[in-house]
Parts: C-alpha cells; structure tokens; sequence
C-alpha cells in the first residue's frame, strides 16, 4: 500500500515538474526560460570564479616578472662586493698578512695600517660601502670605522649568524644594525670565512657592511599595480627593504609568514588582506614579496560579474520574445498534422499532409505522407501476395502431378531398353547390346542414385559409358583417354557435373570441318584443401566474344550470357551450392585449338 502511494505521489510530481498536462507552448516558454536562466547562472559563477583565478595569476605572473629582474639586479649588486672580497683576500698584503703568527709581529711589520689603508681605498670607491672589517681571531682587528668600537667588535664573534658562516669561502649575507660613533645604522653585512692558508683552518671573518641606498634605488622605482609595493625580506622574515622605512629591521607580522619561508615562491590571500606574491632568490638567501590591495585586485573581477548580471536579464529578456514567436512556429503546423492524422485513422489514406518548411516539423509532415504512401502500397502488395500465393499452390500441386509422370516415364524406358537388350543377345548382335545396356545403366544411375554428390569413380564410370556411346556414333573421329590417380577415385563429386561436360566438348567441339577430337580427363591436387578435374579436348574452340560471355555468366551466375553452354552454368551453380563459393568452373579456349573446363572441388581427407 505504502509503495503504490508512493509511485502515485511520484507521478504526480513527474506530471507538475515536466508540465505534463500545459499545452506546448507553454512548455515551450517555461524550459527555454530555464535552459536561458540555468546555464548563464552557471556560467556566469564560473566565470566570475575563474576569472578571480586568473587575474590572481595574471597578477602573480606579473609581479614575478618584476621580482625578477629586481633579483637578477640586486644579485648582480652583491656579486660585485663578492668580488671585491675576493679580490680583497687575494691582495700579496692580505696573504702575507695570514701568514704572521701573532698580534706583536702584526703590528711590528706595519702590515696593520698598509691593510687598513686599503679597505678604505676600496670603500672610498664605493658610496654604498660603509664599513669593512677584519677580524683575526686573536691577532688584529682592522676597522675602517676608526677602532672606536672595540666592544661591538669584540661582540661580533658571538653573535648568532657569525657560527653559520660558511667555512667553503662562499658569503653571507646578514641583515643587521651596525654601530659607529655613537650612531646606529641598519646595514646588509657580507661576511667571507677566512682560512689559514698554512693550517686551513678557519682564522677570521671579513665583514663589508653595506647600506641601503642602491637598494633602495631599485626596489623603489618597482610599482605593482596602480597602489601596490614591493619589500624584501631576509631569511628570519625581517625587512631588508620597505617603502616605509620605519619597518625595516622588523620581522614581518602578515599571515602565512612562517609558510612562505619554507617555499621558493608563490602567492596567497586571505579574505580581504591584500594579494601577498612572493619569490626567494637562491643566493642570497631573500624573499621578494610584492604587495597588492585586494580591492584593486577584484576591481576588474567585480566589472566581470556586473556585467554577467545584466547579460543575464537582457539574454533573458530577448529570448522569451523569440520563443513566444518560435512556440507559435511548432504549435500551428502540428496541430495541422494532428487533423490529417486524424483523417488516416479513420480510414482515409487518400488525406495528405500540406508541407510549408524544410523543417523538422516539414520532415515530420513529409515522412507522416509517405508513410501513409507506404501503408497504402503494403495493403496492395498483401491483396497481391494473397493472389500470388493461391496461384504458387495451384502450381505447386501442378508440378507434384508432373513430377509422379515424370517417375512413371524413365521406368518405362528403363524396362523397355532391358527388353532391346535381350532381344539383341538372342540375335548376336553384341554391340547393340553393350549399347543398349551402357543407356540402361545411365539411366538407372539417374533414376536410382538420389544423393546430391557421388565419388569420383562412379562418376567417371558414367562419363566412360557416356563417352563409349559416342564412340559408337562417331567411331574414329572422336577418341578419349581419363587419367585419374587412385587417391582420387574416392574423392567426392557433384552428381552428374561429369557427364554435361563431356558432353560439350563432344557437341561443340565437333564442328563441321574438324577432322578428329580427342577428349582427355584427368586430376591435379591445388592444394591441401581443394583438387581440379580437369576436362579438355582439341575440338573447334569458342571464340573470344563468346567465352567472355561464358566466363562472365559464370562469374554472375547469369543463364543469359551462357547460351547453348546453359548445362555448364548448371553444372556451375550446383557445384557452388553444395560446395561454397570458391569452388566452380574456370573455362580457357583458343578458336582451332581446342577448350579446356577445370572443375574446382574441396579435397576431402583420406
């Protein structure tokens, strides 16, 4: 009970969602609204959320392009001072100046102040250099500063990036503040391992404190978007560069920092935060971060999504105006078709639907008149196969009554020619009798022998027969050899497909002018599946029309293009019947020099 209910209450929602009872057009209007409203909604949320999406990467993809080229600037900046460490590590001072064993043969040798002088041509040459310092742990320190900070000095070897130093030679890089005559500065510090040539063990650290004016000389002409700014960040998170200057030295305090510092690079937002892309430079260690407020970001999203909305109404708007014009298109021309069908179902199959379109509703209207066309036609063919098979009955028992004739008749000359026989071997006339009996037995084997395919050797036995009565006709001018191997005696052959051959050759091939014909049969294995009996003669030939046409007959089985040959088609088709397709005849001639018919057959296994 329960499940009845529930199926009626299914139909009764079936019926009310697809409008089941509403007239067409109204159907029409309905549907086309919501396949208008539904896609456009949908694809308006895509859209608006793909196209979110891809100004995210577009703006991601364009702030790594000029976070790029500032790296590669800002790369290439500190190479140069990495180049001057080195230069600096390999000056002849600076080697013999490794080599001094202790603080006292420093200062004796004068090699302190020679140093010393050349750290501040070097930093005389750079604007950007603020300071450069050695240290030698336990022998000097050199300052460009003036030394008046011995205990910042003194400090630096505690502090914790002065341990993470790379001891390979490479740099490092250090964002810290730097003190120097009772004044702090926010530097980048680069610092080189120094090694003891003679012990290659580490001896000190070469610092060149770098300030912030080329840097900010790059970075500040970079512009993300119409609002945004670029920062850069060193390896703990703390700003190296800032549009406001105040936050540098500061770590940074947005979301996902801690994130971003395991990553080489990225983007990411979060709600409505502004639009963080990032980027970290391998070398020296730094993130590159691009900032862009989330408004100027959604700017063009929104401008997507305003005018999705009124596409939406004005696509809605035009299409209830077409389909109100389209569902009168459909209604008028079915309710049309519905009349004349109507008309059909009553019984008049001379109503014709008129066609006005080319249409779907025109084909409709055109395929309902042929089918009436086609109904009216099936009703005269059924009248006539009705006829049709009355007269098939009549004649049906007509040719039973001849076929029971035609089994009293052969009978009759069966025992007829036995009595000529007899009265032949009373008068001594051997040959008539041989005669008459090879007549008898080609008959009874005809008569008596109701199976479709015989051997080879019965076969050829009533071609013998058949060939030694033409013998008696012709006497020399006819003559006939067979050459069959044993293994083919037992082979199967179409009843009677022999002898309508042999018969050809006899009747054809004697022509008048054609002194003598000699028949020859004989067999020639093809291949492991099929053999040929092959049956020629040196009769007259048949000329190329007419064994084109017999060939062609062959090919299509068509008793036309045979001719007087019509008994070889027959021989052709049974073969192909019983047999298959690939078997049959293949018929050669030349005109004077005889025919030769080869009969294809499935060679059965011994």
């Amino acid at each position: 009970m329960k499940r009845k209910q529930a199926l009626r209450l299914w139909q009764i929602a079936q019926r009310m969602l697809f409008l089941q009872d509403r007239p067409l057009s109204v159907k029409l209007l309905v549907f086309l609204g919501l396949l208008v409203i539904v896609p456009l909604v949908v694809v308006g949320v895509i859209s608006y959320v793909k196209s979110s999406a891809i100004l995210q990467d577009g703006a991601s993809r364009s702030s790594w392009q000029i976070m790029a080229q500032v790296k590669s600037h800002i790369e290439y900046y500190i190479r140069d001072f990495e180049i001057d460490s080195i230069r600096l590590m390999n000056q002849p001072n600076m080697r013999k100046l490794l080599t001094m064993d202790n603080a006292e043969e420093i200062e004796s040798s004068g090699m302190k102040d020679r140093i010393l002088q050349l750290f501040k041509d070097t930093a005389y040459s750079r604007p950007d250099l603020s300071r450069i310092t050695l240290l030698l742990e336990g022998k000097a320190v050199i300052d460009t500063a003036g030394g008046d900070e011995g205990q910042a000095l003194a400090a630096l070897p505690h502090s914790e990036w002065y341990a993470t130093v790379p001891m390979n030679g490479d740099i490092k890089l250090v964002s810290r503040v730097s003190q120097r005559r009772n004044r702090t500065e926010n530097v980048i510090s680069i610092a080189k391992r120094i090694i003891d040539p003679q012990t290659l063990e580490p001896a000190g650290m070469l610092i060149m404190d770098i300030n912030f004016k080329r840097i900010e000389e790059i970075a500040y002409n970079v512009t993300v978007g119409r609002s945004g700014y670029m920062a850069i960040l060193d390896e703990q998170g703390r700003y190296i560069y800032h549009p406001d200057p105040a936050m540098l030295g500061h770590k940074a305090a947005f979301r996902h920092i801690d994130w971003m510092l395991s990553e080489d690079n990225g983007y990411f937002q979060t709600g409505n935060e502004p639009f963080y892309t990032f980027n970290r430079s391998s070398y020296l260690n730094w993130y590159l971060i691009s900032v862009m407020p989330a408004e100027e970001l959604t700017r063009g999203v929104a401008y997507i999504g305003r005018t999705l909305s009124v596409t939406v109404l004005v696509t809605l708007f035009v299409a209830y105006l077409f389909a109100i014009g389209f569902a009168a298109s459909i209604v008028a021309p079915i309710r049309k078709l519905q009349f004349f069908m109507k008309r059909v179902k009553e019984g008049d199959f001379a109503a014709r639907a008129k066609v006005d379109s080319k249409d779907e509703i025109g084909r409709l209207a055109n395929d309902f008149n042929g089918m009436v066309e086609t109904v009216q036609v099936l009703m005269d063919e059924v009248y006539a196969a009705r006829l049709r098979e009355a007269e098939l009955s009549l004649w049906q028992k007509e040719a039973e009554l001849k076929l029971l004739q035609s089994q009293v008749n052969p009978h009759f000359l069966y025992n007829a020619l036995e009595t000529v026989r007899g009265m032949a071997l009373e008068r001594d006339m051997g040959d008539i009798a041989k005669l008459v009996s090879s007549l008898a037995k080609l008959l009874r084997y005809n008569l008596n022998n109701k199976s479709p395919v015989v051997s080879l050797k019965e076969e050829l036995a009533i071609c013998r027969m058949y060939l030694a009565i033409q013998k008696f006709r012709f006497e020399e001018k006819l003559s006939f050899a067979i050459d069959v191997p044993d293994w083919a005696l037992s082979q199967e052959i179409v009843k009677f497909s022999l002898q309508p051959l042999v018969e050809n050759s006899v009747i054809h091939g004697m022509e008048p002018g054609t002194a003598k014909v000699s028949i020859t049969i004989g067999v020639s294995r093809i291949s492991e599946e099929s053999y040929a009996l092959t049956i020629e003669d040196t009769g007259a030939g048949i000329p190329p029309e007419r064994l084109r046409d017999i060939r062609l007959g062959l090919r299509h089985n068509d008793a036309s293009m045979a001719g007087e040959h019509i008994g070889m088609l027959n021989v052709h088709r049974r073969i192909v019947h019983l047999c298959g397709e690939p078997y049959g005849l293949r018929v050669d001639s030349e005109p004077g020099q005889g025919t030769s018919v080869s009969v294809h057959l499935p060679l059965k296994e011994a």
